[in-house]
């Protein structure tokens, strides 16, 4: 029995193996390169809609793709949970997507300079993918381990995600420097990246998807709806299921304070990961090498701090190490404010690597231990939705305020304020009670 467990862990954290190259390469790094210097021209681009005319740019196309990303499973999120639960699909739900989002990866390798509606159509499909993904990679972490273990565990699926993608990168970046001894330019060499990521993407999950087991057990679909025709039965018992969830969620306050105070850290969090690369070349106009190299950086140190917090976390407890993670972002971003070399780029990288692992993996492993355990995908769902929505005030905020002073000190200093709002509402969280109320029953 226990190396069929180890077995199971091993195939969930090969999910994150595999995906993290996306999240690397295609969003953060490669493909926003790409788009802003030979997809979008350099003069901007004119967006045409039913005769309205709008003169943009690469960085505002940018924002709207992933505004619109996360708006798109912020609606669907929850209800696809639901339903993930009553059919008993969340690994057919997880295979869909991601070799749906695997294939619209590759065919970024289609796209030219000029080409910007297919472009922003591929990644915007590619994107939903990937995030609607992990709703169902997410719920099967509370399934596959015990609430004593989850922390570990949870930091292992990240530092799993952190080397895969990161040795993924690795792989891309030589491949770019190395293009002309190849005989191919840059720029093509930049696409093959692009495929390579979708190949990694799905090629890796084959591991999770012949190895993970998926529990049948859990909630079953209302009598009134067995026998009708099950697809729409499902659709509209999982829409009724989400909406009875909403509604009660007030017997689970210490939850709703997580979510409110996620929110806001995670707002945080994902505004540095999207700006630190615009930060860098804005106010230190850092060469593309160091950028690059950074991001790298951030992955491989990423394993220790997911591993190491993860550890802490399982002995200390989640929210008290979450605390202090999140006291050390503070820290990191008033460092930001006062750099004034490429030195400094590097160090800030080392620092965000060890914190971003702890963060996102406490931040998931004290969810997954507070929700019922017979509806993960539903309520991870939830989790996907506020994470979507916490993706849209930070990188706001950092554009007003770098557009009215004119630099983006301020603007990545203003985020402090994201991290200590988290800090406080965490404080009103009680997990423990919260365990022992979703043991006892459910919603």
């Amino acid at each position: 029995m226990k190396n069929e467990n180890e077995r199971n862990v091993f195939a969930w954290c090969m999910y994150d193996w595999a995906n993290s190259a996306f999240a690397t390469t295609v969003i953060a790094a490669l493909l926003p390169i790409y788009f802003a210097t030979v997809i979008v021209p350099s003069d901007g681009w004119i967006f045409k809609f039913s005769g309205i005319e709008i003169a943009t740019n690469a960085a505002t196309l940018w924002g709207f793709l992933a505004g619109t990303t996360a708006l798109v499973v912020f609606i669907i999120a929850p209800t696809l949970g639901a339903i993930a639960d009553l059919s008993g699909t969340k690994k057919r739900f997880l295979m869909v997507f991601c070799f749906g989002g695997s294939l619209f990866t590759t065919l970024l390798y289609f796209c030219h300079s000029g080409d910007v509606w297919m472009t922003m159509i591929f990644f915007f499909i590619a994107n939903a993918c990937f995030t609607s993904a992990n709703i169902f990679y997410d719920a099967f972490l509370p399934q596959i381990t015990s609430r004593k273990e989850i922390d570990l565990v949870s930091g292992k699926g990240y530092a799993y995600g952190y080397l895969g993608g990161g040795l993924q990168f690795l792989i891309c970046l030589v491949l770019i420097l190395v293009h002309d001894k190849i005989g191919i330019s840059k720029m093509q060499a930049l696409r093959i990246s692009l495929v390579f990521t979708g190949i990694w993407w799905a090629g890796f999950s084959i591991i999770t998807f012949v190895w993970l087991y998926e529990s049948k057990g859990g909630e079953r679909l209302p009598q009134q709806y067995q026998d009708k025709y099950r697809p729409w039965a499902y659709v509209r018992s999982g829409i009724l299921q989400t909406w009875n969830t909403v509604l009660s969620i007030k017997r689970y306050r210490n939850l709703a304070f997580f979510l409110l105070a996620f929110m806001f850290y995670n707002d945080g969090i994902y505004t540095v990961i999207r700006m630190a690369v615009i930060f860098g070349k804005d106010e230190l106009r850092l060469e593309n090498t160091t950028l690059m190299g950074t991001l790298l950086l951030v992955q491989f140190i990423g394993i220790g701090g997911a591993l190491l917090f993860s550890r802490v976390a399982n002995v200390f407890g989640a929210k008290k190490i979450l605390i202090l993670v999140l006291l050390l972002w503070s820290g990191i971003l008033c460092y930001a404010y006062f750099m004034t070399s490429s030195r400094d780029f590097w160090i800030l990288g080392m620092a965000i690597g060890l914190v971003l692992g702890g963060s996102q993996a406490i931040s998931r492993s004290l969810y997954g231990a507070m929700i019922p355990v017979n509806k993960p995908a539903e309520f991870f769902g939830f989790y996907s939705v506020f994470e979507k929505f916490s993706a849209i005030w930070g990188p706001f905020v950092f554009g007003i305020i770098r557009q009215i002073t004119g630099t983006s000190r301020l603007a990545i200093l203003s985020l402090v304020g994201f991290f200590i709002i988290g800090i406080v509402l965490l404080c009103f969280v009680d997990e423990r009670k919260t365990e022992q109320q979703v043991l006892t029953k459910t919603l």
